[in-house]
Order: C-alpha cells, then structure tokens, then sequence
C-alpha cells in the first residue's frame, strides 16, 4: 500500500525494490521482445539488425561512426516496438474504424518509415565515405 491508497495497487512491480525490480523489469522486456518477435515487421527488422550490426564493425572508421550505425540500427527496432505497443492499445480498445485510431495508427507507421529512412540515410552515407 502507498500513502496515498487505502487499497493495494494491482501491480506487485510498484512494491518491488533494488535488484528485485531489476529483475522482474529485466523478465517483463523479455517478453516484450517475445511478443515483438511474432510480429512479421518486427522479426524482418531484427533479422536486418544481426546482419547490419556486425558489418558496423567494418563500416565505422571510427568508434563514433560504428557507435552512429549501431545506434540507427537501434532507432528501428525500438520505433517498431513503440508502433506496436501502440497498434495493440488501439485494437485492444476495439475493432470498429475510427478517424482517431487510423490517424494513430498512421502516425507510429510514419514514425517506423521515418527511423527506417534515417537508418538507410546514414548508412548510405558511411558506405560513401568508406568507398570513396
């Protein structure tokens, strides 16, 4: 219970402390993954991911310019992941189309394009300084 509640809240992890916390948090974004993982755009990205983030290695001249590739790589996964949390919350709420829930929808699907773009752009231009 909290100071401010009489009644105990629904989530155990609110009363978790330390390296407790840790680890359940740790556990809850397993599963996360798990879930990103049956998800078709997710799963092409991450497959992107493990071949893009060793040839970083070799692309970067520098470790900030590894680090930069690296880290693009990153924007697109954690992106989908957000664009699919949200997708869900939408369906979760119901299946009838709404103007609003298509506007979300289109807005976290922008946000992937928009990541994948940045990652494409900075890759490309690393590949150019590297090759020329």
């Amino acid at each position: 219970m909290t100071e401010f509640h009489s009644t105990p809240l629904a989530n155990p992890q609110k009363y978790r402390k330390g390296l407790n916390r840790v680890w359940h948090a740790a556990g809850y974004s397993l599963a996360g993954l798990r879930a990103g993982w049956n998800e078709t755009a997710f799963r092409q990205e991450a497959l992107a991911a493990m071949l893009l983030l060793p040839c970083a290695f070799f692309v970067g001249q520098t470790w900030i310019e590894t680090a930069v590739l690296c880290a693009s790589v990153a924007i697109v996964l954690i992106v989908e992941l957000l664009n699919t949390g949200l997708e869900s919350t939408i369906d979760r709420i119901g299946p009838e189309i709404h103007d609003l829930s298509k506007r979300a929808k289109d807005m976290g699907s922008a946000a992937v394009f928009l990541s994948l773009c940045l990652c494409a752009g900075v890759w490309a231009a690393a590949l150019w300084h590297r090759l020329t």
